[in-house]
């Protein structure tokens, strides 16, 4: 069962602020995180109730550091849009 440690970041990117005037959060979590158990972290936590969730999963990147490579963590990213009269004050920028 997922719970609010699962979530690892909120994103503020161009993009994503963009979304947020529409309602819309980007959320990014750890791979073992499903759309069920993110509307219950919402709801247990933030006492609100998602209208619609999607997900999308990205894969790390492999990188080089002095010669020798690495990969990043893999990750979730959701998109979590909000009912209109919900606010978030810890999400708010």
């Amino acid at each position: 069962m997922a719970d609010i440690t699962d979530i690892k970041a909120i994103l503020y990117t161009e993009k994503t602020l963009n979304l947020q005037e529409d309602g819309v959060i980007v959320v990014q979590t750890s791979p073992k995180m499903t759309k069920n158990s993110l509307k219950q972290v919402f709801k247990e936590y933030f006492d609100i109730k998602p209208l619609k969730v999607n997900s999308l999963r990205q894969n790390g990147k492999v990188k080089r550091f002095r010669g020798r490579e690495g990969k990043r963590a893999d990750f979730k990213k959701f998109y979590v849009t909000l009912p209109e009269d919900a606010n978030i004050e810890s999400l708010a920028v």
